[in-house]
């Protein structure tokens, strides 16, 4: 499912296999519990770089696991939510080594970290809700809405599906910086975990200031599970 290296100062979460990396409750928990063991072992002087094997990043929910059952869909959105407000109440900074296709609530994931980072020769970023006929959760919206700046790339991201390189996720805004490959994407990550690590900002402010600027997404994620998640940063 995934696995978490400790490189120095910087936590490595690292999705694995070949497949298309889809989120299913198996894999949300198993992130989530990555994410646990970065919560009690980081330290002010540390950074955590999500990324993955193969040629997607996360091709987004797994609709084939869910079906029609409205009871799993509704869980793997819950855990989702789960998983999301735990990035954005851990206490060090983060960043996305997107590795390849980034699809629905895969590019939720990668918009939940502070950083994204991506590799230019190969992988989109792509919103499919409008292409497959579903409605898109208010709380992704609300993601969108807080890390997007430009109306044209919302538009873009939202209202045409469009499958977005690297190269143009640059010149939107939405994504840091592109690079040649996957290594690179990852050395680059590196690089910019040791220098923000080397801050050595207080993780709990940090945790807090972070929570603080996407308050509007917290609100539209359900109450118990956000309420949960801010008990443990104070933590």
């Amino acid at each position: 499912m995934c696995t978490l290296e400790k490189r120095g100062r910087i936590f490595i979460l690292t999705i694995t296999g070949s497949d298309e990396h889809r989120l299913n409750p198996t894999l949300m928990d198993a992130i989530q519990s990555a994410l646990q063991r970065v919560r009690a072992e980081s330290a002010s002087s540390s950074a955590l770089i999500t990324t993955a094997q193969g040629k997607f990043f996360s091709n987004g929910y797994d609709l084939a696991w869910a079906g029609t059952s409205k009871a799993r869909r509704e869980l793997m959105n819950s855990k989702l939510q789960s998983l999301v407000t735990d990035l954005i109440s851990l206490p060090i900074p983060t960043i996305a080594a997107v590795s390849g296709h980034a699809s629905a609530a895969g590019f939720i994931l990668a918009l939940s970290h502070d950083y994204i980072l991506m590799r230019s020769d190969r992988g989109f970023l792509y919103m499919s809700e409008l292409d497959i006929k579903l409605v898109i959760p208010p709380w992704f919206i609300s993601l969108v809405d807080r890390k997007i700046g430009s109306p044209k790339a919302r538009r873009a991201v939202v209202l045409t599906a469009a499958k977005i390189t690297a190269k143009q996720a640059v010149e939107l805004g939405i994504i840091d910086s592109a690079h040649d490959s996957v290594n690179e994407t990852v050395d680059s990550a590196v690089r910019l975990g040791e220098e923000l690590a080397r801050r050595g900002w207080d993780g709990h402010v940090y945790g807090q200031n972070r929570m603080r600027l996407f308050a509007k997404v917290l609100d539209e994620i359900a109450p118990d599970t956000t309420e949960s998640t801010q008990s443990r940063s104070r933590m």
